[in-house]
């Protein structure tokens, strides 16, 4: 309906003048040099025309839209989920279109609270199912910068895999993370500040966080399980034999005084011993402060 109105006003804008240049040079095949040549509504150069009533057109809605709508519906379309809750436009937990990198894409928003991220405006990032391996340690979906299952990031919390464009082109200071263990659903808040989640982890470098090992097994829940010692956490976190347990976020622990055999881990990306297949969710051996365990776990990382 707006483009037919849009369409049908510019044409009785421009036809007019148009179709009275026309008859003014060829009314009995007479044309003057002043009447067909220079002018905005000369018939030698129409688009000149229509450029210009174009421009008053999107004046007139421009003003029409502040005085309506409250001046939101001509806006840009955002670039975080943040942004949408700061400048009033949020509608609830759902898919909107931010502009990630100069294209436009649907992104889930969580755009109200959640317990242990705080107030809302999160920007889904990735989605992974810790029983499957496409988001292990190793995958290649952690160094690329190739998206994975789209579709997946249109979605809240449920099982869809996924990496949206906004792993390398979203900037942020803070990171939510959740895993979702049966139905129980748990995040944590990293204080963090980067051009992007891929900036953090690609290049493999060690960058350490600071949450303390409680708060990574509460991710878990009453289940979880880490050896004592070592405890060494944040971004391409782990042991010094890269065999051992490792997780591109999260926490790796031993039951030795030093980190050389880490057996034990809670995070996002993980790998290594005793479970090479797991890439989300906790696993511990030898001393673990739990028990031996083995939790795969759903999780969930967003920016903001």
């Amino acid at each position: 309906m707006m483009k037919f109105w849009l369409d049908a006003v510019v044409i009785c804008s421009i036809a007019g003048p148009l179709v009275a240049d026309h008859d003014q040079c060829h009314d009995e095949g007479k044309c003057s040099s002043e009447s067909c040549s220079g002018g905005d509504f000369s018939p030698v150069n129409p688009f000149s025309t229509l450029g210009k009533k174009l421009d008053e057109l999107i004046d007139l809605m421009k003003a029409q839209d502040l005085h309506c709508n409250g001046g939101q519906g001509l806006k840009s379309t955002p670039k975080s989920c943040k942004e949408i809750v700061d400048t009033g436009r949020s509608d609830g937990d759902r898919t909107y279109k931010l502009d990630v990198g100069g294209k436009e894409i649907p992104v889930y928003c969580q755009v109200t609270p959640l317990e242990g991220c705080g107030a809302g405006g999160w920007t889904m990032v990735m989605k992974m199912d810790g029983q499957k391996k496409h988001f292990t340690y190793d995958s290649a979906l952690w160094t690329d910068l190739i998206t994975f299952n789209t579709h997946g990031g249109e979605t809240g919390f449920d099982a869809h895999e996924t990496k949206l464009s906004t792993y390398w082109k979203t900037p942020f200071s803070k990171i939510c993370v959740g895993m979702k263990v049966g139905n129980k659903l748990n995040f944590q808040v990293i204080d963090q500040q980067a051009t992007s989640l891929h900036s953090l982890i690609a290049d493999g470098k060690y960058r350490a966080t600071s949450l303390g090992r409680d708060k990574w097994k509460n991710l878990i829940g009453s289940d979880a399980s880490l050896q004592r010692n070592c405890n060494r956490e944040g971004f391409n976190a782990q042991g010094d034999r890269d065999s051992n347990s490792k997780a591109r976020i999260g926490i790796t622990s031993n039951n030795e005084n030093d980190c050389l055999t880490n057996d034990s881990r809670i995070g996002f990306g993980t790998a290594g011993y005793p479970d090479n297949n797991q890439s989300c969710g906790n696993v511990a051996r030898h001393g673990g402060d739990n028990g031996d365990k083995t939790i795969p776990a759903m999780g969930y990382i967003l920016v903001q």
